[in-house]
């Protein structure tokens, strides 16, 4: 229903690019020389659009200023982002960009020459979060402001992707354009302005791939689904946090609708330490892209990089659009498993995931679920074949050589001709 009726648009049934976001790479600290650098090391593996981050426009050196000022900053970009998208596209890559439409910074041109169109109520404090306001969409000025000047960019850089943020939660909800009879409507109307904003700039720029974000998945709804086609599913970025946050958020949303991405270990926000491999295979699980300084990694590591990128190359299809099972819940045990296969069940992929390592654990199979009992499979890579039959009652054995902690394993399968 939402894959097929609620998202809409070009990107609807398309295959989704896999991306490099340079903000957990770099933060608020690049330059032009940086990001190319960045770039030209995903073109090298394969990698298929460059998003820039937060931190390319007004002041923004940090989070203290500049939300609501879109605006390129000629000191980090001095020859300026239409410049800077250019180059990687000559690379061959496509070019995506961060914004945060909804906020204003209080340390801000546009807040210093209309502090009247955040949300607030008159004589109250203005809470701030990550040291910014809300705007107050309710408005039609207001709309009209953000649209215009997201539109502007849009219109003059060859962009072909939006990563949509909104990073703060609703405080003092109240709009000085209403009266205090009706100041109720606010948070209503709000979400209308807000959805009038993007109906005109999602219909203006067809083109464009627009993602939703917010901090992480927290507005990951069919209201925005129905603008924008994915999600930024959370801000945790950690591979073994990410079996529960991608195993829940499938129970209602769909594959292609989510985003997921090989950060740098140890994880910036849990610390965590785990391989390219099971990040890699975790993150191909959805939407893959890559969040770290890939100028940074070992040479293994690139390899490792660049075979995900080509093998999610031939099995993209398949993931996106696939039907999905769930196989082994990580809500309930130490282990996590899901499967992906096509309509006519010719062809699955089955990914296993091990958290900690147990001493003289049992043998177990892992009985799968999406396939046709009546054809034989080969495990691509091998000379394996297996019943369809057989793959459902017993299962596939896991393999005894997968030690430590945080481990995974995966099967392509594919069923041999009659």
């Amino acid at each position: 229903l939402y894959r097929t009726r609620l998202v809409r648009g070009s990107y609807r049934d398309q295959e989704r690019p896999i991306l490099v976001n340079n903000w957990e790479a770099t933060y608020f600290d690049f330059n032009a020389e940086k990001i190319l650098e960045i770039a030209n090391a995903g073109s090298e593996l394969g990698i298929e659009l460059f998003v820039l981050d937060d931190g390319w426009f007004g002041k923004r050196d940090n989070d203290k200023s500049s939300l609501g000022d879109w605006f390129i900053d000629r000191q980090k970009l001095p020859e300026g982002l239409d410049n800077l998208a250019s180059k990687v596209k000559d690379m061959g890559m496509e070019f995506g960009l961060w914004f945060e439409p909804e906020m204003v910074s209080v340390d801000s041109d546009l807040y210093r020459e209309h502090p009247d169109w955040c949300l607030h109520v008159p004589k109250r404090l203005r809470s701030e979060s990550r040291n910014q306001l809300i705007l107050d969409l309710s408005r039609e000025d207001v709309c009209e402001e953000i649209t215009k000047q997201v539109c502007d960019i849009l219109a003059n850089v060859p962009i072909s992707y939006v990563k949509w943020d909104m990073n703060r939660h609703m405080t003092e909800i109240g709009s000085a354009a209403l009266p205090a009879d009706r100041q109720r409507e606010t948070a209503h109307r709000y979400m209308l302005g807000l959805y009038k904003v993007m109906e005109t700039i999602t219909t203006s720029f067809p083109h464009i791939l627009f993602e939703s974000c917010s901090g992480g998945g927290g507005r990951f709804d069919p209201g925005m689904l129905f603008y924008m086609p994915q999600v930024w599913t959370s801000d945790n970025t950690d591979a073994i946090s990410r079996l529960k946050i991608q195993y829940g958020t499938s129970l209602v949303y769909p594959i292609v609708t989510m985003g997921s991405h090989v950060s740098a270990v140890p994880n910036h926000q849990v610390h965590r330490s785990t391989s390219m491999e099971m990040r890699g295979n975790v993150a191909m699980s959805g939407n893959l892209g890559y969040e770290l300084d890939l100028t940074k990694i070992t040479g293994e590591e690139k390899e490792i990089v660049k075979q995900q990128v080509a093998h999610y190359k031939e099995i993209r299809k398949l993931i996106q659009f696939g039907d999905f099972y769930r196989l082994q819940s990580p809500f309930e045990g130490n282990e996590t498993a899901w499967l992906f296969t096509t309509k006519d069940k010719s062809e699955a992929i089955v990914y296993y995931f091990r958290v900690l390592a147990e001493p003289a654990a049992p043998t177990t199979g892992l009985k799968l679920k999406g396939i046709d009992v009546t054809k034989q499979y080969q495990v691509i890579g091998t000379d394996y074949v297996f019943g369809g039959d057989e793959l459902s009652y017993v299962g596939l054995s896991i393999p005894a050589n997968i030690h430590g902690d945080f481990q995974s394993y995966v099967w392509h399968l594919k069923a041999c001709s009659e």
